[in-house]
């Protein structure tokens, strides 16, 4: 197989299962299992009770998300970076509100846009779409689950100790020690 001259398809791939342990610390939400959906092409999170206010020029949008052990007044705060049209998986156009938000996979950390939806009868609470991983050198193995690990949170990672190697990259989100890497073209 000849290897290919584009660079972004030379890079080392870090290899995700099809579902994924993540967590959205800035919704205060430590860890939550994610369906990796390349399906999708907007990332969409389980709330409910949801409320919008302004603060000025800002929209904000309040919420819960109703994990095991979260309580009900335990709510999620964020400010509106859209609204928009987004087919459910029925095909049906739903107006949703979408936010912005930190994701963190494995011991990588990097800001996706979310949309909020009311996913009661969906398996996962949250699905990654394709936008929210495109750029960030991941492949999918759609026979393997959680192999990212827990998400590690940034001050996990910077009491570790440091020395040089790939992990010193860590608080950017560039690799992890956990996950297995390939070179994109010898798959």
């Amino acid at each position: 197989m000849r290897a290919s001259s584009h660079p972004r398809r030379n890079r080392l791939k870090s290899i995700i299962g099809w579902r994924e342990f993540i967590g959205l610390p800035d919704l205060d939400i430590p860890q939550l299992r994610a369906k990796i959906d390349t399906g999708a092409r907007t990332s969409a999170l389980h709330a409910v009770d949801i409320s919008v206010s302004e603060d000025g020029e800002a929209r904000w949008v309040e919420f819960h998300v109703p994990l095991p052990g979260r309580p009900r007044h335990q709510r999620s705060r964020a400010l509106i970076v859209d609204d928009r049209l987004i087919k459910n998986t029925s095909g049906i156009a739903e107006h949703r509100y979408v936010v912005e938000t930190t994701l963190v996979l494995g011991a990588r950390h990097w800001r996706i846009e979310v949309s909020l939806a009311d996913r009661e009868n969906m398996g996962f609470d949250i699905i990654l779409g394709r936008t929210a991983i495109r750029t960030h050198g991941l492949l999918v193995n759609p026979g393997s689950s959680y192999l990212a690990g827990l998400p590690v949170q940034r001050a996990s990672i910077s009491s570790e100790p440091r020395h040089k190697s790939r992990s010193e990259k860590l608080p950017r989100g560039e690799f992890s020690p956990h996950i297995s890497l390939v070179k994109g073209d010898e798959l």
